[in-house]
């Protein structure tokens, strides 16, 4: 039986306290949120060698690492939500983990940009299952106060995945090469799904269990009016969905670091992966920690939602982003740049969700977060990583001296926009949430 198979459901933010089998739960769902951020950072660290080996133009690289990964991701992400507040849980997230780990294999059996960007595309569907799903089970273990840190603890495994990338790349990559990598990660994650398809639900049984596929399908369909009168209800809840896809502009972009640091900074990447990757496992989970805990306390403290805590973080740490673009890669800003890169956006997480949670009511919580996520991914991640790729081929063909860099410059302003975002809903928090209270209570319905 895996963690958490003990605790009883919480009924959302009814629970009092959590227990040691919450704890254990969590530290699983954020393994196999490394799991899930490893097998999608594979392609972009791996970028200039998959690049070379299979004669990928910058365009064509965007594709596969932008809008060819994020479409089926996103648009999907709604959909699985409504299907994990439907369903047993654990065994889909179990399905979803499987499913992506095996188009992870295939993806080292590719040989062009075709056999490439099918698993590729495919990958999504599996991944799209499992953050909705987390989210949601964690929610039922741990109280409302302490649904910060629970997120922030779980998205831990972002800036952990995206360092182990770069671990495995800079020690593997040179010893088996970048195919085997994608066969010996995917073969992991069939393992892990094992596991997590022994774990007991704890939410009581869905009445539309055992009804029938059809049934099943209204039964998730007719949750769909709900989520829209809660975006239409909190318009804090909107912007934090909008603050979240402005971050990921920049992240998109970011999805060309390798060969940037290869093909313009010139540099010995297998050194630099260590260090990034070191970055990644102390900033980024230090932003992850920090940035949600510091979100609970600023909102006890303040009564202003955890997003403000976001926009301060922000406006600090905004403009090295353009510095670092700019400076010397030797320089102090170099890393600075890098580092605050990666402890902005772990510590956006726990506050975003956590606000996301709370601003939701609980029987679509799932379907809010899958919302979120579609909308950082298609819009945020997926469009910017595309439309870079081709920005980058365009600057290159006007003659321009630094393409990729200026294609980041570009990148970055635009993602400015979460900051009036973030702070709006920040500012709407408090009514909005109490708005809530009083629609699950029935009053002014």
């Amino acid at each position: 039986m895996g963690p958490g198979a003990e605790t009883g459901g919480g009924a959302g933010n009814g629970v009092e306290k959590a227990t040691g089998s919450a704890y254990a739960f969590l530290v699983f769902m954020m393994v196999l949120n490394i799991l899930n951020i490893l097998d999608r950072q594979l392609l972009p660290t791996f970028g200039p060698e998959i690049k070379a080996d299979l004669g990928l133009t910058n365009g064509q690289f965007g594709l596969l690492t932008g809008i060819m990964f994020t479409l089926l991701y996103g648009l999907l992400s709604p959909f699985m939500g409504l299907v994990a507040d439907a369903v047993h849980r654990p065994r889909f997230a179990a399905f979803g983990v499987g499913l992506w780990s095996l188009l992870t294999a295939a993806s080292g059996l590719a040989k062009g940009f075709v056999s490439l960007a099918i698993p590729r595309v495919l990958i999504g569907v599996g991944e799209s299952t499992l953050t909705p799903t987390a989210l949601s089970m964690i929610a039922d273990r741990f109280p409302a106060r302490q649904l910060g840190f629970a997120s922030g603890f779980y998205y831990a495994g972002v800036p952990l995945g995206s360092g182990l990338a770069y671990l495995v790349a800079a020690s593997l990559g040179p010893v088996i090469g970048w195919r085997n990598c994608f066969l010996l990660i995917g073969a992991l994650g069939l393992i892990l799904a094992v596991w997590l398809a022994t774990f007991r639900e704890t939410r009581p049984p869905s009445p539309h269990a055992g009804e029938g596929a059809l049934k099943a399908v209204k039964g998730m369909l007719s949750l769909l009016p709900e989520l829209m009168a809660a975006l239409k209800r909190s318009p804090a809840l909107v912007l934090t969905i909008l603050g979240g896809i402005g971050v990921h502009l920049a992240v998109g972009a970011a999805q060309f670091d390798t060969i940037w640091w290869k093909e313009e900074l010139k540099l010995e990447t297998g050194p630099l992966f260590l260090k990034v990757a070191l970055m990644y496992a102390t900033v980024g989970v230090a932003g992850n920690i920090i940035g949600g805990a510091l979100g609970d306390w600023w909102l006890k403290k303040t009564g202003q939602g955890r997003s403000m805590l976001i926009v301060i973080i922000l406006i600090v740490m905004t403009p090295l982003q353009f510095l670092y673009r700019l400076t010397d890669h030797d320089g102090l800003i170099f890393w600075l740049g890098i580092g605050s890169g990666i402890f902005q956006l772990a510590a956006m997480y726990g506050g975003a969700y956590s606000t996301i949670q709370e601003l939701a009511p609980a029987k679509v919580r799932a379907s809010a977060v899958a919302l979120f996520i579609m909308g950082v991914n298609v819009v945020g991640l997926g469009v910017s990583t595309t439309v870079g790729g081709f920005m980058i081929d365009a600057f290159a063909a006007a003659g321009r001296d630094r393409p990729i860099t200026d294609m980041m410059l570009v990148m970055t302003a635009a993602s400015l926009v979460a900051i009036p975002a973030f702070y709006v809903a920040a500012r709407r928090f408090a009514g909005d949430r109490d708005a809530l209270w009083r629609y699950e209570r029935g009053e002014g319905v």
